[in-house]
């Protein structure tokens, strides 16, 4: 292939969801720059289409919460500048806590709820069996539900931002892979690829599960593991039509509707976990389970069947994997890249990808363009458990656990 060279002020290196939303809003705020995504194989086809995409506006850290409202608020932006629905089902959640801790749990999420104008009641346990026609309520201490919440296509989302950006001037290249950095001494000055070398005056790590590799090549240990996440369709069944989501703390599950079907997954005891240099360039090659998770889900489905006793009958139609860059403590890992500049990480999105989306690409639109972050970051700084291996085994299972221990949304 004929190498060539060319120039661009930004270009990001992965076609998923956050570059993809970093795209529109750069071009959307800096009209006539030139931004280039470079994607290997095709847009939002690794972790953002295999996302359970929960929407999720009030969870227990809040300070991802303006990064979800954003994404809520740009959806209506797009849907307006395509002339199309993305159909995303606002259908609520309902919070569910059969132990103290997690009554203790609500109990602070329905005050930062209240903290953040958002709509939250505690529910009866009839009301919580209106709400979700399949789920036991026996055990069930007390529930709340928030009606503003809701789940989405993840692809489409992915790709309304990606088909905005292009209409906006974004030059997105399917099936062409990044390489490695070009560093002049501390500064980054481009991205070497497999048809020749762009030079930028900025590069955006939004590789995912790979991203370690590339933030290496810079001297940058990057703090996150590509652990699995993974979850199951079930047959069709008339109990799961109108349900809202669920979050089952004590089951350390969560399910939502799909299609007639119910969607659930739960947070397994060895949740698995590689070093970024194992993973295949296309994902659809790796086998995340040889027997699609049936020993991760007999380990907990007794806990699960408290409240989704159907599980033990029910057919499971479809087994869906991805991975997801988690971190010891749960908490995005991304921001500037430190001792090197005109870098910039997208990166470790500990399950929540989807729904802080519209905010990640706000921010580092924003931040590319010298403009000050107008969103928190400090609990995500890429520095805070200095200096790491991200491809060591005692740093990967520690990601591991981080995943395996989450009970919360």
């Amino acid at each position: 292939m004929h190498q060539s060279t060319e120039k661009a002020d930004v270009v990001i290196i992965g076609g998923g969801l956050f570059g993809c939303a970093i795209a529109y809003y750069y071009t959307k705020h800096n009209p006539g720059k030139k931004i280039v995504v470079l994607e290997r194989n095709e847009i939002c086809n690794s972790a953002t289409s295999r996302a359970a995409a929960l929407v999720t506006r009030i969870r227990s850290k809040k300070y991802f919460i303006p990064l979800s409202l954003e994404t809520y608020r740009v959806i209506n932006d797009m849907e307006t500048q395509l002339g199309e629905s993305m159909d995303v089902k606002r259908v609520g959640v309902m919070h569910v806590a059969a132990s103290e801790n997690s009554v203790t749990a609500l109990n602070e999420l329905m005050k930062i709820a209240e903290e953040f104008h958002e709509p939250a009641g505690y529910i009866s346990n009839e009301s919580a069996q209106q709400k979700a026609p399949w789920l036991k309520t026996d055990e069930i201490i007390t529930s709340a539900f928030m009606p503003e919440e809701a789940y989405c296509d993840p692809y489409l989302l992915g790709t309304f931002f990606a088909r905005c950006a292009k209409m906006q001037g974004a030059d997105i290249r399917q099936s062409i892979e990044a390489n490695e950095l070009i560093l002049d001494v501390d500064t980054v000055v481009g991205v070497s690829t497999n048809s020749g070398k762009i030079f930028a005056d900025a590069v955006v790590i939004a590789a995912g599960a790979w991203s370690p590799i590339f933030a290496a090549q810079a001297g940058i240990g990057l703090p996150m593991a590509p652990v699995r996440s993974q979850y199951w369709i079930t047959e069709r069944n008339d109990l799961f039509k109108n349900s809202c989501i669920v979050i089952l703390p004590d089951a350390q599950a969560y399910a939502r509707p799909e299609g007639g079907a119910l969607l659930f997954g739960i947070r397994e005891k060895n949740s698995l976990a590689v070093s970024p240099k194992k993973i295949p360039s296309d994902i659809s090659h790796f086998i995340f389970s040889e027997d699609k998770g049936m020993h991760d889900l007999s380990e907990v489905v007794d806990s699960l069947a408290r409240f989704f006793p159907l599980v033990y009958e029910i057919g499971l139609k479809y087994y869906v994997a991805g991975f997801s860059g988690y971190t010891p403590d749960n908490n995005l890992t991304m921001g500037i890249a430190p001792g090197v500049k005109n870098l910039f990480c997208a990166t470790g999105d500990v399950g929540a990808g989807i729904s802080v989306a519209g905010g990640v690409g706000l921010a580092f639109a924003e931040m590319i363009a010298g403009k000050p972050n107008p969103f928190d970051f400090s609990f995500f700084d890429i520095t805070r458990f200095g200096n790491i291996d991200p491809f060591s085994e005692e740093w990967i299972n520690k990601c591991a656990l981080a995943r395996s221990q989450k009970k919360s949304g």
